[in-house]
């Protein structure tokens, strides 16, 4: 079992590009399959069954795993026996005729426009540090990046002159998005007289960095997020993937087309896109309700 998972592994980093935590997910998932599928007895592959795989799913719902980490972990599982029937190493899907667990229908939480302000607003401009985070939150609301995006940018990915923004994504895939004037005003700022004192002479090629002089982490942006919550009285549940939301229902709100906006978010399948249009459709139901003399 241990060889044709690591065969996968490299076929995910070498040929599809994927960042290391995704693999690194997707390793974790499989160990607790392959631990599963040695308690009964199995030690190939090619041995599993679907009543293996329907037990496997049914003991992670028993021990209080979500439908979206079960849906997770299947599809790692599904993307495995593609890459194992590919190379010959076995010879058939378990998988064929498992359905994945049923998702909640819920939508993605969005901030409002004055809430957005409120947010923005919220970095002290007159001390170094606070002019690093009013960059940071300005440029991930004009492009609405990933986080992981956003942390692993290098100043040689800006074009302030032009306004926009090179964004390496998932995969290793680029897409240029253009900036509000805002954010490159901001972004100026910061390079100018920011980086430089915390960049201590360093050598870091990251453009955000911490006290240290270090790009900033994912966990460290997200601390940092949480701290103007707080302060600002939004919703505990805050984090940067609402203001990614936020992003792109309020360019729809504004009559964005929804191809422009798959590409801006860097979406492989427009499916992933449509969500928004439900989340568009639910305020102007809501401003019907409201409106509406009848409502």
């Amino acid at each position: 079992m241990d060889a044709a998972v690591e065969q996968f592994f490299q076929h995910l980093i070498v040929e599809r590009g994927l960042a290391p935590l995704t693999v690194e997910a997707y390793a974790h998932d499989l160990a607790g399959l392959r631990s599963f599928l040695t308690g009964l007895g199995r030690s190939r592959w090619d041995e599993t069954t679907l009543e293996d795989l329907q037990f496997f799913l049914n003991h992670l719902e028993e021990q209080g795993v979500g439908p979206r980490s079960r849906a997770r972990k299947l599809s790692a599982v599904r993307q495995l026996y593609r890459f194992l029937l590919r190379q010959g190493t076995t010879s058939h899907n378990p998988l064929e005729w498992l359905d994945s667990p049923k998702l909640p229908k819920g939508l993605p939480t969005v901030l409002g426009l004055e809430e957005v302000d409120r947010l923005l607003a919220a970095p002290d401009p007159t001390t170094p540090l606070g002019q690093r985070d009013d960059a940071m939150l300005e440029l991930l609301y004009a492009t609405g990046m990933r986080v992981s995006e956003l942390v692993g940018l290098t100043a040689s990915q800006l074009d302030l002159r032009r306004g926009v923004v090179l964004v390496r994504g998932k995969g290793g895939k680029e897409r240029l998005i253009p900036m509000v004037m805002r954010a490159v005003e901001k972004l100026q700022l910061y390079l100018q007289y920011v980086r430089p004192v915390l960049l201590k002479r360093q050598k870091t090629p990251e453009l955000f960095l911490n006290r240290s002089g270090t790009g900033l982490t994912r966990q460290g942006f997200w601390k940092i997020l949480k701290g103007y919550a707080r302060q600002t009285g939004l919703p505990k549940n805050l984090s940067p993937h609402t203001l990614r939301h936020s992003f792109a229902t309020h360019l729809l709100w504004q009559g964005a087309d929804l191809r422009a906006l798959q590409l801006l978010l860097g979406h492989a399948d427009i499916s992933t896109t449509q969500i928004y249009t439900h989340l568009h459709t639910a305020r102007l139901q809501e401003i019907h309700r409201q409106a509406h003399p009848r409502g």
